[in-house]
């Protein structure tokens, strides 16, 4: 059987969380959820788990995305989404990832160790005072 023609056995549990995290959240909730199953005949890439930490002063992104040497990881940010590119040739990851708070994007701070990738942003005040 060829890769291509497997079933994910995991689509139905992850279309399951999806469904329960958005009907959870409301109509207002910007959460998506991705799974990627099966592979492309371009395409050999893996799934993405992704963990979002949240604290008073910071947003932590944790992404395992084994199979790729540091080098081929490129990462790009605006300030309320993240955007993860990775690409080793057998494996291609390719990510937009809407952070949960706007974020100060020149305080990022990244590692990568053993397939998993740590990316931490500084908090964007709200509200800015203004002298006068």
């Amino acid at each position: 059987m060829r890769d291509e023609d497997r079933n994910d056995p995991f689509d139905e549990f992850f279309s399951e969380i999806e469904r329960m995290m958005n009907e959870m959240m409301g109509p207002e909730a910007n959460f998506r959820f991705e799974h990627s199953s099966g592979r492309s005949s371009e395409q050999t890439g893996a799934n993405m788990h992704l963990d979002i930490h949240e604290s008073e002063d910071e947003i932590r992104v944790i992404a395992d995305i084994p199979g790729v040497d540091k080098e081929e990881i490129e990462l790009q940010c605006d300030g309320e989404t993240l955007q993860l590119e990775a690409d080793s040739g057998e494996r291609r990851y390719d990510e937009r990832i809407s952070l949960p708070a706007r974020v100060d994007e020149h305080s990022a701070s990244a590692t990568y160790n053993n397939g998993v990738l740590e990316v931490i942003f500084e908090r964007k005040d709200e509200s800015t005072s203004i002298d006068v």
